[in-house]
């Protein structure tokens, strides 16, 4: 094959899709712009979940008319002078990457005017091309229209997500970064309707009441500390760490990390080793699969985090690896550990910056828990929390089980019984989804749904990505017994929930609930019966035949089982461990949770031979 040139128009669009991923994308590269430009108020509109308008609108320092059309040109920024700048840098945008590549991919305008000119300049381009210039009265700053992203792509609009989707991920964009700027004035409009809207107080408490609801936010922890160098050897006093943040009490916690936000230097990132962190914290004050909300930014000094590693500037790396600017969390000495809201505190802090190729070694969980060290997770094998599970073969799926006979119970968790094979350690948890959901499936298709009403409705606060998941599927829940009603913004009331929950915590199952489904959007299987029937493809739809509906229905079936089901930690009586393993072993599908997860593990006689040295 001949070596050649890839035209302009092709290279530019390869380029874009490396920044450009979704319409959230656009609109975090705008954003970013308006604060460097020192903008106190950025308004954000979109149609159609950003697919066919975007509109981010800023009163920054704007551009001067002669430096317009150069804007759009790749590589052209006013924020890097030098090699050397790059290596510390403190403003979101440098690579004059962001405009060019947006406009490749859209029809774009834009309207700006600086503060020392008159006029502004309208400037329109169509493909990245400029076809259109004008002078325009325009007050100061800037104002870009995108419409019809992706429309000269078609392979990128193949993977576009729902309207609703997409919407979601700006949602929480803005809100983020409203907290992390609480000093800028945030507005967002969908469809010509204001959905968010933050104070601009200057406070990141009144942007946390705008973004969660009163309720969160109350029980969410102010932490602050910093670091000088004062004492050490040339140390002048100055500040050379700080961070800054909410933490949530460990009664406030969700099914997943999408709750925890993180900007080092007023940059949203995503770090391991910061996440890692923070739910070590945590340790022992959360059960497995949960995780705290928070939002820390962290300040380091500019020259010792690297923020060129990623196209979409989404990971940074620390010049260090293993000393991870964020402090131990710990329990005030005294407090009572069990109770529901122990207030968390930050320990000593004590960024390293030396120059060493060995980093320190993590603290054990007692240093973790009265705060005497910080934790340095090295960076490149920060664990995820949680254990991997064995797939339990499609051919033992269905298998019935045999007669088992219960022995006792193990750790408070699993469940020891005999069986003519040999001995089955059953989870109890897993189990009691299993029954659940199958005993759910039955009286839904013979009676429908049986809710139980609440006696005053409850007034749950949702967070964006839960709201778009709960208007996706308002339909499927009022199916299976939820009655829910908007009460105003994001606040909607629960009047009645399955009778399966009667026994949980409505408000805190219901959230846990809408967390899981987020999860729907990774593209994560869905199990019908313990039979995987749909994969979720990139654009949401369906691969296999199954409606939608039906899929949806199995999920928040799944989902709502596993709240209402009995948790690790619950020690039973000998009747309830032997009505509960009667009751596995009439089900259809006893070996796996409705989520795919084995509800048992078999110790085989043979194995058991083997282990005692008799064969």
């Amino acid at each position: 094959m001949t070596i050649k040139i890839l035209p302009e128009a092709l290279a530019a669009q390869i380029a874009a899709g490396e920044v450009i991923e979704r319409p959230a994308s656009v609109v975090k590269e705008l954003i970013e712009n308006a604060i460097d430009a020192g903008a106190s108020e950025i308004r954000v509109e979109m149609r159609d979940g950003g697919k066919r308008l975007l509109r981010v609108s800023d009163n920054g320092s704007g551009i001067p008319s002669g430096e317009v059309e150069l804007a759009f040109s790749h590589h052209a920024t006013s924020k890097l002078n030098s090699v050397d700048d790059l290596f510390r840098i403190t403003t979101l945008g440098f690579r004059g990457e962001a405009l060019p590549s947006i406009a490749a991919v859209s029809q774009l305008a834009m309207l700006t005017r600086s503060a020392d000119e008159p006029a502004g300049v309208e400037l329109r381009l169509h493909g990245g091309r400029v076809t259109q210039r004008e002078a325009h009265a325009a007050p100061r700053g800037t104002v870009i229209t995108v419409e019809n992203l992706f429309y000269n792509v078609p392979a990128r609009l193949k993977f576009m997500k729902s309207s609703g989707s997409e919407s979601g991920h700006i949602n929480e964009l803005v809100s983020r970064y409203a907290l992390a700027y609480p000093a800028i004035r945030f507005s967002l409009t969908s469809e010509s309707r204001l959905v968010f809207q933050s104070p601009g107080s200057g406070s990141m408490a009144d942007v946390l009441v705008a973004v969660y609801g009163a309720d969160t936010a109350r029980q969410m922890v102010e932490v602050s500390a910093e670091r000088s160098d004062a004492g050490e050897p040339g140390g002048q006093g100055r500040a050379t760490a700080a961070v800054y943040g909410y933490l949530s009490n460990p009664a406030l916690n969700r099914a997943n990390r999408a709750h925890m936000v993180f900007f080092v230097n007023g940059r949203l990132v995503q770090d391991r080793s910061l996440t890692f962190s923070v739910v070590e914290a945590y340790h022992t004050l959360l059960q497995v699969g949960r995780f705290p909300l928070c939002v820390l930014k962290v300040s380091v000094p500019a020259d010792e985090v690297d923020v060129n590693v990623h196209p979409s500037k989404a990971e940074v790396k620390f010049r260090h690896p293993g000393f991870v600017p964020i402090p131990a969390l710990s329990l005030p000495d005294g407090a009572d550990r069990q109770g529901e809201a122990p207030r968390l505190s930050f320990g000593q802090l004590g960024l390293e910056v030396q120059r060493t190729a060995a980093p320190l070694s993590p603290p054990d969980a007692d240093d973790r828990l009265h705060g005497r060290e910080w934790l340095y997770p090295p960076a490149d094998s920060a664990p995820e929390s949680g254990t991997s599970r064995p797939d339990v073969p499609p051919d033992e799926r269905d298998a019935p089980l045999p007669i088992l006979r219960v022995l006792g119970q193990v750790a408070r968790t699993y469940i020891i019984a005999e069986g003519p094979e040999g001995i089955f350690l059953i989870d109890q948890h897993a189990a009691h989804e299993r029954i659940l959901y199958e005993k759910f499936r039955r009286e839904r298709q013979a009676l429908g749904a049986s809710a139980q009403s609440l006696l005053e409705p409850l007034a749950v606060d949702l967070t964006p990505r839960q709201a778009v998941r709960l208007a996706d599927r308002m339909a499927v829940f009022t199916e299976v017994g939820f009655q829910i009603e908007p009460f105003g913004g994001a606040t909607y009331l629960l009047r009645a929930v399955p009778s399966i929950m009667a026994g949980s915590d409505p408000r805190q199952s219901f959230l846990t609930i809408l967390d899981e489904l987020a999860e729907e959007d990774e593209g994560r299987r869905v199990e019908h019966g313990g039979v995987i029937v749909a994969d979720l493809t990139a654009d949401g739809t369906e691969s296999t035949a199954d409606p939608l509906r039906q899929r949806r229905e199995a999920m928040l079936i799944a989902s709502v089982c596993k709240q209402a089901a009995i948790k690790a930690g619950r020690v039973l009586s000998l009747p309830e461990m032997q009505e509960l393993i009667g009751q596995l072993e009439q089900s259809q599908s006893p070996r796996t949770c409705p989520h795919g997860r084995p509800t048992m593990v078999k110790l085989g006689l043979d194995q058991l031979a083997r282990e005692f040295g008799r064969r």
